[in-house]
């Protein structure tokens, strides 16, 4: 699946292992080192839905978004590069056609 960052800090963070390790520590790097992996692997997010890593869509003020978990209490939290976000007739989003978050 294909993984755009809307900040080019945030992309040169997570591309360069080191500054990684250094902002989020050793257990939390390599979480979001996993979880971006899992999420470019994917051909749709239908293909996360039940990996480890609870990938899950969030409600109330982030409907729209989607969280995996990393270390407890965080999340890596995501978009859907579809825009609109297919949805199903009961207005349930679809995740075998998000291609791109």
């Amino acid at each position: 699946m294909k993984i755009t960052f809307i900040d080019k800090k945030l992309q040169k963070l997570v591309n360069n292992d080191r500054k990684l390790f250094r902002e989020f520590g050793q257990l939390r790097a390599v979480k979001i080192i996993t979880r971006l992996n899992q999420l470019q692997d994917a051909i749709r997010l239908e293909d996360v839905k039940n990996l480890p890593g609870n990938y899950h869509e969030l409600a109330g003020n982030r409907k729209g978004q989607w969280a995996c978990d990393l270390d407890q209490p965080y999340r890596l939290i995501f978009t859907s590069f579809e825009k609109p976000i297919p949805t199903n007739k009961d207005g349930q989003y679809v995740w075998l056609e998000i291609i791109g978050v």
